[in-house]
């Protein structure tokens, strides 16, 4: 199934979530589809929990699962749970893939999202890549950026790659940081 090709939306629940299946990927799309399913059960209860309304959507992308939360309302509770630069966010993340590693006995690498948050960092960090290249460009040399997790460094490295220039991690735990130097 390719990217354009995608596959019919799934109702999940009592219409809350939606599975879309864009492209296979390493792992079977059945697996992908239960480890949404299980993550989105436990996103349900845990927003009936707090009393948040959201809508939860299922998307199973380059053998990922990806989990989107949210709102038709601007000024929504839902962005508690992003949290301070999306620390909360992550935390739920993290959470959430221990809620699909106890139900599967399957370790998950789903991407949690919520409000649109990673999808408006992702531009943020392309400009940052960006400015670091630019500075290499100009100056020569290898520039050190901000520490960041993992999820951000990969979005930081592709774009790097992308503009011709090298991107390496350095440091570690919350230290853990990206340099980027003149691609040879």
């Amino acid at each position: 199934m390719s990217a354009e090709s995608s596959a019919d939306l799934v109702s999940h629940g009592e219409g809350d979530a939606a599975v879309k299946d864009v492209q296979d990927g390493a792992a079977t799309p059945s697996r992908l589809e239960e480890e949404g399913e299980v993550a989105a059960d436990y996103l349900e209860e845990l927003l009936d929990i707090a009393d948040i309304d959201g809508d939860i959507d299922i998307e199973i992308r380059n053998g990922r699962t990806y989990i989107s939360i949210v709102s038709e309302e601007p000024d929504s509770a839902l962005q508690a749970l992003v949290g301070s630069d999306g620390e909360v966010l992550e935390a739920l993340q993290e959470l959430t893939r221990l809620s699909v590693l106890s139900a599967t006995e399957s370790r998950s690498r789903l991407v949690l999202d919520i409000s649109g948050y990673r999808q408006e960092r992702g531009g943020v960090l392309a400009a940052l890549a960006e400015e670091a290249v630019a500075k290499v460009r100009q100056s020569g040399e290898a520039v050190a950026l901000q520490p960041m997790g993992a999820y951000e460094r990969k979005i930081v490295h592709d774009a790097v790659a992308e503009l011709g220039f090298n991107s390496e991690s350095e440091g570690e735990g919350p230290s853990r940081h990206i340099v980027v130097s003149k691609g040879e």
